[in-house]
């Protein structure tokens, strides 16, 4: 738009009556933080009415009060011992888990989609997970970085993470710029052979306990979630995820709009890539050392957030995060119930609800093409 129609617009508004918006933005703008707002709030009823949820009912009241007395805020009588355990040792890491998680995911979904202007761009098709499991797995079954302690599962899988993101983009840039269609491709390709080391690493241990171990993990599941360092490093990557990538919204903005118009607003679409690259490896290593390989989140929640509040990364971004965490919790709600007295694995649930939606998507994109 020319810099005229910008002044005529500003002028018409500025001289319409009663403050009319004609472009709509202030409009647009406040339905997005309402959007928002009742994201949140869903967000933290979510988070209550999920802790009550399982093989033993706990009604909210009864979460609420075990939560406020543990945080210092006596609320009520105090519960018994077993209901205690149940709600604070068990059933609150976990949905804590869920919500990082899903965020995590959802964020290194949106972020990946902008870079490389793919609606099916997520962790999984780039081969980011497939590094996070390939060091998660040698650290549980050959004990690689044991010195590192209780973190060493999460920093195997974020430098796992971190080397095949790297090395999908070098990939991608050996025939000159980095485009879509390279990413993609090196991304499948890499995230293939990881899945092959993967495999060879639980044929080759010695411990069976250690390979099953291996295989559910990589199925996903919530389960394990404690209050340790997984849950700690899940929570700090999924707030650091949303600031940064709040931060570098603008950045984002201008790649999905294509390399030329980056470079025109004086942005390095290689460098920024290089930059979002490094936070998705953060978010994706954490997601998958905390809960194992969940997938479908990453593609499916950016296009429900792109609905509700529009493609620009200020809003995106937080409401991707929210929305994966929704997502996530209630998927494992019912993964908890829904063949008792066995848990489901939460993957299988997420696979079954987003391929459909795969399906969706690229019939979508075969008509827009016709």
């Amino acid at each position: 738009m020319s810099a005229p129609v910008h002044a005529a617009s500003a002028h018409a508004a500025t001289l319409s009556p009663r403050g009319a918006d004609p472009l709509g933005v202030r409009a647009r703008a406040r339905r997005s933080a309402l959007l928002l707002g009742l994201l949140a709030v869903a967000s933290g009823l979510s988070i209550v009415l999920c802790v009550g949820i399982g093989p033993v009912p706990i009604p909210a009241s009864t979460t609420v009060q075990v939560i406020a007395q543990h945080v210092g805020l006596p609320i009520g009588r105090a519960s018994t011992p077993a209901i205690d355990s149940i709600v604070w040792d068990v059933r609150v890491p976990r949905v804590l888990m869920g919500a990082a998680v899903g965020a995590c995911l959802a964020l290194s979904g949106a972020a990946l989609q902008a870079m490389v202007r793919n609606m099916l761009a997520d962790p999984y098709i780039l081969g980011v997970s497939g590094g996070a499991s390939t060091g998660a797995a040698a650290a549980i079954l050959f004990g690689v970085g044991a010195a590192l302690g209780d973190c060493a599962q999460s920093v195997l899988a974020f430098l796992g993470a971190l080397a095949a993101a790297l090395l999908v983009f070098l990939i991608a840039r050996a025939g000159g710029r980095v485009t879509s269609l390279r990413l993609l491709l090196s991304g499948v390709a890499v995230g293939y052979a990881l899945t092959a080391l993967t495999n060879l690493l639980i044929f080759s241990s010695d411990s069976a306990e250690g390979s099953r171990s291996v295989m559910f993990w990589m199925l996903g599941s919530l389960s394990l979630a404690r209050w340790n360092a997984f849950l700690w490093v899940a929570l700090a990557a999924g707030v650091a995820g949303t600031l940064v990538l709040l931060g570098g919204a603008r950045v984002l903005d201008a790649l999905s709009a294509g390399d030329e118009i980056a470079h025109g607003l004086g942005i390095h679409p290689d460098r920024a890539r290089a930059g979002f690259l490094l936070i998705v490896s953060l978010c994706t290593a954490a997601a998958v050392a905390g809960a194992g390989a969940i997938g479908f989140v990453g593609l499916v929640i950016p296009h429900l957030a792109r609905r509700l509040v529009g493609a620009r990364h200020r809003v995106l971004v937080p409401a991707s995060a929210m929305l994966g965490g929704l997502f996530l919790l209630w998927a494992d709600a019912v993964a908890r119930v829904v063949m008792q007295p066995r848990e489901l694995p939460i993957g299988v649930l997420t696979a079954a609800i987003g391929a459909p939606f795969l399906l969706i998507l690229v019939r979508r994109l075969h008509a827009r093409q016709r």
